[in-house]
């Protein structure tokens, strides 16, 4: 658990540089917050150390009293044989929609933007301030691979390098 919120306060602090919102993709302008609520599993996801070595990984997001997120990112470690897990706060971007910036280690954050989400909320596309964070979240670890490819499109499309898009393994038994 130290490792994953070692790599991911370093990762975030890198990306706090920033204090007002870049976003490579634009934020989806119709959303609901209490409707994204809830589990969603790692589908794709662009290459990062705060994520290496990390299967099974599901993000769950809970309404604060003060209109922040909770974030629980949570991992199986195949290194390590263990589960890891991040605490963060997402705090709404004044005046966006679908924008927030994430901390899991204070004062550093990052910029998180739902920039495609289906009209169920089952699936969203989440992006960052630059094109090295991008990541496929769905309510079920089983996604069709006509999904995996609109979203890799769309990757493509806002300028991320495809072809060093991760697909997120979910095995059925894992302790």
């Amino acid at each position: 658990m130290k490792k994953l919120i070692i790599a991911l306060a370093t990762t975030f602090t890198l990306l706090a540089c920033s204090s007002e919102p870049t976003p490579v993709a634009p934020p989806v302008q119709q959303f609901s917050a209490e409707r994204y609520l809830g589990k969603w599993y790692e589908i794709l996801r662009m290459p990062h150390g705060f994520e290496e070595n990390l299967i099974a990984v599901t993000a769950e997001y809970r309404l604060n009293a003060d209109n922040t997120l909770e974030v629980t990112n949570r991992g199986w470690h195949t290194n390590d044989k263990e589960w890891q897990t991040a605490i963060g706060k997402a705090e709404p971007v004044e005046g966006m929609q679908a924008a927030y910036q994430v901390t899991f280690f204070w004062p550093f954050y990052g910029g998180y933007y739902v920039s495609w989400l289906d009209e169920d909320y089952q699936m969203a596309i989440v992006t960052s301030d630059s094109t090295e964070y991008f990541w496929l979240l769905a309510r079920s670890p089983d996604v069709e691979q006509s999904d995996i490819d609109y979203a890799l499109a769309k990757a493509n499309e806002w300028g991320f390098d495809i072809d060093r898009m991760i697909q997120v393994e979910h095995p059925a038994t894992l302790p």
